[in-house]
């Protein structure tokens, strides 16, 4: 009769531990997930680590449900003026698949470490070391022609500007020559001509004639 009892109170415990078994094999909260660099124009769902980036975002997969996350980013040898000087710090709390992204950064050309901390870490924080080089992207536009043809439509411009220039200083003293011109032959017509002048001297050289005949009777007379 007591063994009954026992084999259910066995078969009891048998259930409960079969039961307990998937918990036993799930990934226990703790230190899981990574974290990676990403180039702002690359999608959230490369796990690859982007290590060489101009504007970028902090991208974090795999961690807790609801991991809380303090991050920060030191300047980094070779390129840092003071090593380990904290230049961009912030938090975030990830969704409940323990993933989430930090909003776009950028920081000055140079080489530069992460450290992502959270609860349950084991050891030092995560951390990526990464270089920001926008200078290359700015250097690249000229090699696609972009400046080039502006340049080139800059430099035809101010020769035909200095061509036409010529031309136009050209043009104006013509312009205003032959005005002067015509404007000079319409003062000549409206004060007279070679032959209006000449009949005005020919009727005082007839006056000059007639006074000088008057006078010569005058006298004769006397």
């Amino acid at each position: 009769m007591r063994t009954l009892p026992r084999a259910g109170a066995l078969s009891a415990v048998a259930v409960a531990a079969l039961l307990a078994a998937p918990s036993a094999h799930a990934t226990p909260p703790g230190d899981n997930g990574t974290v990676k660099i990403h180039d702002a124009s690359t999608g959230e769902e490369l796990r690859r680590n982007e290590p060489h980036v101009c504007t970028f975002y902090l991208d974090a997969f795999g961690f807790d449900s609801v991991q809380e996350v303090d991050w920060h980013i030191e300047a980094w040898a070779p390129t840092a003026g003071v090593k380990g000087e904290t230049v961009k710090s912030g938090e975030i709390t990830l969704d409940g698949e323990g993933h989430g992204r930090t909003e776009d950064l950028s920081l000055p050309d140079g080489h530069y470490k992460l450290f992502w901390n959270f609860d349950g870490e084991k050891g030092s924080a995560k951390h990526k070391v990464f270089w920001t080089d926008c200078e290359d992207s700015d250097d690249g536009n000229p090699g696609d022609g972009t400046a080039t043809p502006s340049a080139s439509a800059s430099a035809s411009t101010s020769p035909s500007a200095s061509a036409s220039q010529p031309a136009g200083a050209a043009g104006t003293p013509s312009a205003s020559s032959s005005p002067s011109a015509q404007g000079t032959g319409g003062d000549l017509a409206e004060t007279g001509s070679g032959a209006p002048v000449g009949l005005l001297g020919g009727v005082a050289a007839a006056l000059v004639a007639a006074g000088g005949y008057l006078v010569f009777r005058r006298r004769k007379a006397s």
